[in-house]
């Protein structure tokens, strides 16, 4: 009987040793998992990060380019105004 017992309790003892090392291997997995995944989540970040700057830059010289065009529009509209203002000082003589 004490034998029996012995026995039984060798077999849980071994399951037990089993899945110990099971675990522990499924951990490593898990944990050089963790490892990759943390490795593209920085490179996806430096990435992200570099795209930002550039779009970043890219909407600064954008607005330079708007500032640009307005300066340009309204000094064209002054020249037009002045003209049409020129004009309509002529005397139409038919």
């Amino acid at each position: 009987m004490e034998l029996l017992i012995l026995k039984e309790l060798e077999e849980k003892i071994k399951k037990l040793a089993r899945e110990h090392a099971s675990l522990k291997e499924k951990n490593i997995e898990l944990e050089e998992l963790l490892k990759n995944k943390t490795l593209e989540l920085k490179e996806l970040n430096t990435k992200t990060e570099e795209l930002l700057r550039n779009k970043a830059l890219e909407l600064e010289e954008l607005n330079t380019k708007i500032k640009e065009y307005d300066e340009e529009r309204v000094e064209i509209r002054t020249k037009v105004d002045s003209l049409l203002e020129m004009l309509s000082d002529v005397s139409v003589h038919e």
